[in-house]
């Protein structure tokens, strides 16, 4: 028997919140029952995970990023492509903005749907508003909803709607301290003896990292044995690294881009700062705690996401001298654990939440059943 073939929609195969998410449900799940194949933007240089995609016999079509300007053509685009792939019984899709023009061309042509809500907000602009705006009919158009908290959910497809919360999980193991590999790490790096802040996500106005700058600059001011370890790229960094050397901070801010080795990373850090203007449910928040690692989070971040006793909620409207403060007081006195007992009871190892995503697959898609 041949496996269900379903196309996961996303934006980019960049680490990202949703990325990150789909990749660890493709790695451990049954490809003998289900396998994957994906549509995402067009891009010249090539996305962190497409490699590991193909190696594990998933597909990559890379097609047109949707602009107003461009609806016909992206629209074309779309039932060509599923009229030339009719194994596709199932689209899966993660990248909601344009998922009101390829949702109708599925249910069209009988193919099943679902929408997966990933985020709880959206910025001010004008391009903000009108995604809002666009968004807004999915709720009415897809088979199935799904979000990765109850907020995202509630934010994306409204209270009245029957929505499968499904968990950013993680693989736990992977991120459990190790004091060998925190050494190791730190050496590499050349940390030792540093207290080191670490953040990871895509540099965008979303994440808040000019903020964190702040945050960073002020703590910096009262304890200089401090580094900032930035994981992640994104349209912001030109700018960011402009700011952090306006601020002479070049030395003590490492922008390390696009890595793969981010549980050891994350082992090398101190504390995690995540300062967001909104998020769904940020998978990083459950890496960084997985890995024993204290918190200091902005309070527009779901408290669905607070699984240890070392997440603390800030708010936005506080100074950065007020977050440095409160994140200093983890410098002295911190004991990092293992967190694998938390993370399994509050659901949010990928292992159980495969055989969720599996179960639901194979009963709702499975011509055979």
């Amino acid at each position: 028997m041949k496996p269900i073939r379903i196309l996961q929609v996303l934006a980019s195969l960049d680490i990202g919140g949703a990325e990150m998410m789909i990749m660890n449900i493709y790695r451990n799940i049954d490809k003998s029952k289900i396998q994957f194949d994906f549509v995402v933007n067009d891009q010249i240089q090539q996305y962190a995970f497409e490699s590991e995609i193909e190696s594990m016999g998933g597909r990559i079509y890379r097609i047109p990023r949707y602009k107003i300007t461009n609806y016909l053509a992206y629209k074309k685009v779309w039932e060509d492509l599923l009229l030339e792939h009719p194994e596709w019984q199932v689209i899966h899709g993660h990248h909601t903005s344009p998922a009101f023009i390829y949702l109708p061309i599925a249910k069209r042509l009988k193919r099943n749907t679902i929408a997966h809500s990933h985020t709880a907000g959206s910025g001010e602009s004008f391009k903000s508003k009108l995604k809002i705006l666009t968004r807004y009919p999915i709720r009415h158009m897809a088979d199935y909803l799904f979000s990765c908290s109850a907020l995202a959910g509630e934010w994306m497809f409204g209270k009245k709607k029957k929505i499968y919360v499904l968990n950013n999980a993680i693989d736990t193991n992977k991120f459990l301290f190790s004091t060998s590999s925190r050494e190791e790490k730190r050496l590499e790096l050349q940390l030792e003896n540093k207290f080191v802040i670490g953040h990871v996500g895509r540099m965008y106005p979303e994440k808040n990292h000019f903020f964190l700058i702040d945050i960073f600059d002020s703590i910096y001011k009262q304890n200089n044995n401090t580094v900032l370890l930035l994981i992640g790229d994104g349209k912001l960094r030109s700018q960011l690294e402009k700011k952090v050397m306006e601020l002479n901070l070049s030395e003590n801010v490492i922008f390390t881009g696009i890595r793969n080795d981010i549980p050891e990373l994350m082992q090398a850090m101190d504390l995690f700062l995540f300062p967001s203007l909104y998020e769904g449910l940020p998978v990083t928040l459950i890496e960084a705690q997985a890995s024993g690692l204290p918190c200091v989070v902005s309070n527009t971040v779901t408290e669905e996401t607070k699984i240890t006793n070392h997440v603390d909620f800030l708010s936005l409207d506080s100074s950065p001298s007020f977050w440095a403060k409160h994140s200093l007081k983890y410098v002295k006195n911190f004991k990092r654990e293992n967190k694998y007992k938390e993370i399994c009871n509050a659901n949010y190892d990928v292992k159980e939440n495969i055989k969720w995503l599996e179960n639901f697959y194979m009963k709702n898609f499975n011509p055979l059943l």
